[in-house]
């Protein structure tokens, strides 16, 4: 087992890393990590949660779609001594992963759905309007790119897509804008598009701090990533995985994110079906998951202080009931219906 010795939580994930895992002592009393207890960190990044996961002596199955995650967690490996599986695959995907590593159940399941810092911190990733670099946003680094999204995508889809995962209110003006635009010369690089924008929308006064490509990029990220395709299949995943008593816990960041994770919790943990003195109460399966946190748990103003990422965070659990597993309908859930390009979306 992995001894980290008793340094508090945040201390035991941070260390020199540059990522730094938000909520994670949030996280750490929702699942309750002990000895013995088998937890699935979906999004394993640059090891934040499983290093404090580990710390308490649980087990952990690290899953993260980004090679250089992979590679680079590859110390924390060997330093887990056996306790640390760590995966390359998607976290929708999950369930598989956790059998594929000996787990028929696992104990928890956690999940940080936003961005890692790690790759908006590199222009070669292509996340970030803040530095110039190749409009890539994969975070497989593979299949479509952005630039291949945004140069190809026909108009009227590029305008769902940037309004709907976007939630971008001009997503008319900025859609054919890039269209005209592209028409002279192919998107090649991250400032490239962002001056774009920037020019079709301009800056609010009120939110100085806030650059105008960023819900276009938001849009773009998700899309090319298929974010929220994945976030409801982790859903179900983690649903059938978990033995009865387990816990999951869902870091979300924006409100496409979270809607799904808390529309997912509350229709999993209903017990009645409504009704009213005209009509009888519907009937409704068993409860799959019992709700842990009433309410999104956000983080306080001493960690918004050091890392800027907290602000928008949001965490929600719930622990796993004996009820059996239930299909799920991603589009139910909240994924929006979009046009598919080259495998993506749909």
């Amino acid at each position: 087992m992995m001894a980290l010795g008793d340094r508090d939580a945040v201390s035991a994930a941070g260390g020199p890393e540059r990522h730094v895992p938000v909520l994670l002592n949030e996280v750490l009393e929702w699942l309750a990590p002990q000895p013995g207890k088998v937890v699935v960190d979906g999004t394993f990044g640059a090891g934040g949660y499983s290093r404090a996961l580990l710390a308490r002596g649980a087990k952990v199955v690290g899953i993260d779609r980004d090679p250089d995650a992979i590679a680079g967690g590859q110390e924390l490996v060997r330093e887990a001594d056996g306790d640390l599986i760590l995966v390359p695959g998607q976290f929708a995907d999950l369930e598989q992963h956790a059998r594929a590593s000996g787990f028929d159940g696992v104990d928890g399941v956690v999940l940080d759905l936003g961005v890692s810092s790690m790759q908006l911190d590199e222009a070669e990733r292509g996340f970030s309007f803040l530095r110039d670099g190749p409009l890539d946003m994969r975070m497989e680094q593979a299949g479509p790119s952005a630039a291949d999204v945004v140069n190809e995508l026909p108009v009227r889809d590029l305008i769902r897509v940037i309004g709907l995962l976007g939630e971008e209110k001009r997503a008319t003006s900025v859609a054919h804008a890039i269209d005209r635009a592209r028409q002279e010369k192919p998107f090649e690089g991250t400032l490239e598009l962002a001056n774009l924008i920037e020019k079709v929308l301009g800056r609010s006064p009120k939110k100085a701090q806030i650059h105008p490509a960023t819900r276009t990029f938001q849009a773009l990220r998700i899309y090319v990533n298929g974010e929220l395709h994945q976030a409801a299949e982790a859903l179900g995943a983690a649903e059938r995985i978990l033995k009865p008593g387990g816990r999951l816990v869902l870091v979300s960041f924006h409100s496409l994110e979270d809607r799904i994770v808390k529309r997912f919790l509350q229709d999993r943990t209903k017990t009645r079906g409504g009704g009213s003195r005209h009509m009888p109460e519907a009937e409704v399966p068993p409860a799959t998951f019992e709700m842990l946190t009433r309410k999104a748990v956000e983080a306080a103003a001493g960690e918004t202080d050091v890392n800027p990422r907290a602000r928008s965070a949001k965490l929600r659990a719930g622990r796993r009931t004996e009820a059996p597993a239930r299909d799920l309908d991603i589009h139910e859930a909240g994924v929006p219906r979009l046009a598919a390009f080259h495998g993506l979306g749909g």
